[in-house]
């Protein structure tokens, strides 16, 4: 089992990670600058929105830490009502910067996660430019990454597109929202599994 004290060889061993089953106890959700200004352009956004919220349940469900990020608030908004109700409690670091590594808030708050939590779930937006950013920096970082691909989205669908093409190139995981939430699930008998199923079928 990977950990932040025994690094992956990404550039040798990329299918092997891709093997590694998501352990709920390895695991951060980061929900990236969901916004009142910037989602009304996103391609697909309502497909981004459903997936998102369906994250942050499961993530509450198997008590996954979640941080959430906005890019200046001030200027483009807050986090949208639809996701900042689903994390209430969890106050979102707001950043210039446009990944969140950038962010000395942030850093702090992923570094207060349980320990060992060497595995970041990617969603948001946008694909190419703070969610890439926010990869690659994780992944220079040593964590291990995935993206869940219909829960990040840009405000054209090549961008979105290229940003998981560069995302995959360097060693993250490109995912979706359900494989990562029945990989961390396991077994349809789980209470967890039972408690989310309502939400998986809307």
């Amino acid at each position: 089992m990977a950990t932040l004290l025994d690094p992956i060889n990404f550039t040798s061993d990329y299918a092997g990670m891709a093997r590694r089953p998501l352990e709920v106890e390895l695991c951060v959700l980061v929900v990236i600058d969901i916004q009142e200004k910037l989602l009304p352009p996103i391609f697909q956004k309502e497909l981004l929105l459903r997936n998102a919220e369906l994250l942050i349940r499961a993530a509450g469900i198997l008590k996954i830490p979640a941080l959430v990020s906005t890019q200046y608030a001030r200027g483009l908004g807050a986090t949208v009502p639809e996701i900042a109700s689903l994390l209430s409690g969890t106050e979102p670091t707001d950043k210039t910067w446009f990944s969140c590594f950038g962010s000395d808030d942030f850093c702090s708050a992923l570094k207060r996660t349980p320990e060992n939590r060497n595995t970041l779930l990617l969603c948001g937006m946008e694909s190419h430019i703070c969610v890439a950013q926010t990869a690659l920096a994780a992944l220079r970082e040593r964590y291990v990454v995935h993206v869940a691909s219909d829960a990040v989205s840009s405000r054209t669908e090549w961008n979105w597109k290229i940003g998981l093409e560069r995302m995959r190139s360097a060693g993250a995981v490109i995912s979706s929202t359900e494989m990562m939430i029945y990989e961390l699930m396991r077994s349809s008998s789980s209470v967890a599994f039972r408690e989310l199923l309502p939400h998986l079928k809307g």
